[in-house]
């Protein structure tokens, strides 16, 4: 999935948008990992950062032009009671399925496990296929690629190598604690260098949005979302821009290259701009039955925020901003669509998925809290790796509330403001409930990437 997210602040903080939100979620203040303190007082963010010899080491390295994205290190060791160290979710005291894989029986925790276990075998299928084979071909990051400590294996038989026995690790360990452990003998982490050189990566989150929608347009449902155009090639150069394809009100792509390329049909224009933030969308028909539309293709610009283009016109202040804020100042001030809207010049086109999954730019299905997307150029596409971050969750009050947590998640999208290793993008499922989460995802935290130390 192609996505471009909403781009704001004094940072360049990148905030996915959900739509509606819940006003309670207007009063959350984003606290940046930076400044939060883990668990146990003498267990500091600090610990999960680069150590200090090793980006010395890397240093020519990170000034020409960041060829050294990724740094190796050995596992980061919890410090005592320091549970956000742990993926703890995997083993929750919930009731236990059986899982038969080559022939043995594994209990499964349901469903964090089963997730986690799924996305695994969704990055080992697309490495399999020939655009992983192409993806790895051209993937030139000084340091991971054909590393001589691991006997010059291919970094894409490697990633497949790590995968696989992480999954046997995953089933066979009883506890979090006891699967962190076997990865400190196992594996070693490429660390992210981040945004700073020192590992601090910010973290934002997307959603799949769902939306009523109308197969022919009627009075109510206007705004269209279009297929992508059989010619999209043929087109001269620069494309049309967003204004010149569907005009200053998004009504008049009927009028041009657009005519005829309508998918379906929207009660409010916010509503297909932000499936064309987000990459894809589930809709609800009126029959009772939904669909999906997915990424096909864009016109080749790049995304230009609705919150920094407000910030710039001084219509809201840089500091605090969040996308229900954004999204509540054009509630109040419908018509400033017509002015805001066009001045994104890049377009998204769409294919309807008929209800398929979410899919990422590997061209595998999302996974709820186990996919991220990062910037492609610079990481490895389907790999393994370990996040630490904090993330907002609905308590048993119905509040959103943030929480330093590690997952371990499949490295599986990109998007076109997800830049540099200081930037992840983390997918946190379908529905209203995902995006008021990740409309108030920001903050900063670590990356790591697992692979078999080379003895395994």
């Amino acid at each position: 999935m192609k996505k471009t997210l909403a781009g704001l602040g004094k940072f360049n903080k990148v905030i996915a948008i959900s739509f509606p939100v819940v006003l309670s979620i207007l009063l959350v203040r984003m606290q940046s990992l930076a400044h939060r303190e883990l668990s146990s007082p003498e267990c500091r963010v600090q610990k999960w950062n680069i150590p200090v010899s090793l980006t010395a080491e890397n240093q020519d390295a990170l000034t020409q032009k960041q060829k050294a994205p990724l740094i190796q290190r050995l596992p980061v060791t919890c410090c005592q009671g320091d549970t956000s160290c742990l993926d703890e979710v995997l083993y929750g005291e919930i009731p236990v399925k059986q899982f038969k894989i080559q022939n043995s029986k594994f209990k499964i925790e349901d469903p964090d496990k089963k997730a986690l276990l799924r996305a695994i075998a969704h990055s080992l299928q697309y490495l399999q296929t020939a655009n992983a084979l192409a993806a790895y071909q051209n993937y030139q990051v000084a340091g991971i690629t054909r590393d001589a400590a691991f006997g010059g294996l291919p970094l894409r038989d490697r990633v497949f190598k790590s995968l696989k026995r992480f999954r046997e690790l995953l089933l066979k360990t009883n506890s979090a604690t006891e699967l962190h452990q076997a990865i400190e003998r196992e594996f070693v982490l490429y660390q992210s260098v981040g945004q700073d050189n020192k590992g601090s990566v910010l973290f934002t989150a997307y959603y799949e949005p769902l939306y009523a929608a109308r197969r022919v347009p009627t009075a109510e449902y206007r705004y269209p979302v279009y297929g992508l155009p059989p010619d999209l090639n043929s087109w001269s150069k620069p494309h049309p821009t967003r204004l010149e394809l569907e005009g200053v009100d998004g009504l008049q792509g009927a009028k041009g290259k657009l005519r005829g390329l309508e998918l379906f049909w929207f009660r409010l224009r916010l509503e297909p701009y932000l499936a064309q933030i987000e990459g894809s969308a589930r809709l609800q028909l009126p029959d009772g039955t939904q669909t999906a539309i997915g990424y096909a293709g864009n016109n080749a610009y790049n995304y230009k925020s609705l919150g920094r283009e407000l910030a710039n016109d001084g219509k809201l202040p840089l500091q605090g901003m969040t996308m229900p804020i954004i999204l509540d100042y054009f509630q109040k001030h419908p018509q400033e669509l017509n002015i805001y809207i066009p001045r994104d010049r890049s377009f998204v086109f769409f294919q309807e998925n008929h209800g398929q999954p979410a899919q990422g730019s590997i061209n595998v299905p999302l996974t709820a809290e186990r996919s991220i997307a990062t910037d492609k150029s610079l990481m490895p596409p389907g790999a393994l790796a370990l996040i630490h971050t904090s993330i907002p969750f609905v308590n048993p009050t119905g509040k959103i509330e943030e929480r330093i947590v590690s997952r371990y998640v499949l490295d599986q999208d990109t998007g076109g403001a997800i830049k540099g290793a200081g930037r992840v993008d983390y997918f946190l499922g379908t529905g209203k409930l995902a995006g008021d989460r990740a409309g108030v995802t920001v903050s900063n935290g670590q990356l790591f990437y697992l692979l078999l130390k080379s003895q395994n």
